[in-house]
């Protein structure tokens, strides 16, 4: 069993950035990682990831905002966020141990692990 936990999350104004943090219990070099987020009565989104050779995919709602990007020798995967929208207020989830050749890494249930969110809320 692996556990991530993510940190960063908060309150800010329309055109601000946050940077979320997601910690892991083990180093992951090779293997591909992914965020996500969930607003109420939505379902669960893919947002940005990086697969384990270092490609990185995004949401095209925030592409050119957002950036994805990791530290082996920490353990962390990062998600910067600027310009922030009100449309981008949610629940952010990292997830890990994503199953090889099961398709794309934007997909939730491409993945096995989950950390327990951190919440983004951008206002006007």
């Amino acid at each position: 069993q692996v556990q991530l936990v993510e940190s960063g999350g908060g309150s800010v104004q329309a055109g601000g950035s946050l940077r979320l943090s997601c910690t892991t219990s083990y180093t992951y070099s090779k293997s591909s990682m992914g965020w996500f987020r969930q607003a109420p009565g939505k379902e669960r989104e893919g947002v940005a990831a990086l697969a384990g050779r270092g490609n990185t995919y995004y949401t095209d709602s925030v592409k050119g905002r957002f950036t994805v990007s990791k530290d082996n020798a920490k353990n962390t995967l990062y998600l910067q966020m600027n310009s922030l929208k009100p449309e981008d207020t949610g629940m952010y989830y990292c997830a890990a141990n994503y199953v090889l050749g099961s398709g794309s890494l934007l997909v939730p249930k491409n993945y096995r692990a989950w950390g327990q969110g951190t919440q983004v809320t951008v206002s006007t």
